[in-house]
């Protein structure tokens, strides 16, 4: 069986990442591992500063004050998002796997990369204007620490994005 292809989300995968993730796929031989993260480091400029790009006025202020889920709210969502994930990639042909990972995400990537010898990536997020724009998001870290392909889809668009 060949390496996995490994695929960090920060969202539940849905149809258009389904897509993506099976025109990867080689003749159903591929295993698939999906890394979600429990939480997200909470960055209040940044996160402010996209949703004002976006033109999401409530989201960005309503972010100066929320405090986000604490640590079981966000390993339930984390849960809910693996499951959903797994179910969408469900029949592809193909194993699949996934964990919660705590910590930095990219670093778990990279880590999981390391151990399994996987030979490519694919990091799912939202958009995240002030990252991408500055190449600090996710798929282009782990572009630098990888060494490997990495494909960085926009979840629910089937956009790729630039890393």
């Amino acid at each position: 069986m060949s390496a996995p292809i490994l695929i960090l989300t920060e969202v539940a995968l849905g149809p258009s990442e389904r897509k993506a993730v099976e025109g990867l796929l080689e003749n159903g031989v591929a295993r698939l591992e999906i890394l979600v993260p429990a939480g997200r480091k909470r960055r209040l400029v940044v996160d402010f500063l996209d949703h004002l790009s976006m033109l999401e006025f409530g989201k960005a202020v309503g972010g100066l004050t929320d405090k986000g889920p604490g640590p079981e709210s966000a390993r339930a969502l984390a849960q809910t998002a693996l499951a959903t994930s797994l179910a969408a990639l469900e029949g592809l042909g193909t194993d699949v796997s996934g964990s919660i990972i705590e910590g930095d995400p990219v670093q778990a990537l990279a880590d999981r990369a390391s151990a399994t010898a996987a030979e490519q990536a694919v990091v799912v997020t939202l958009p995240h204007a002030i990252e991408d724009t500055f190449h600090t998001d996710w798929a282009n870290q782990a572009q630098r620490r990888l060494g490997i392909p990495v494909l960085h889809l926009y979840a629910g668009t089937g956009f790729i994005g630039d890393s």
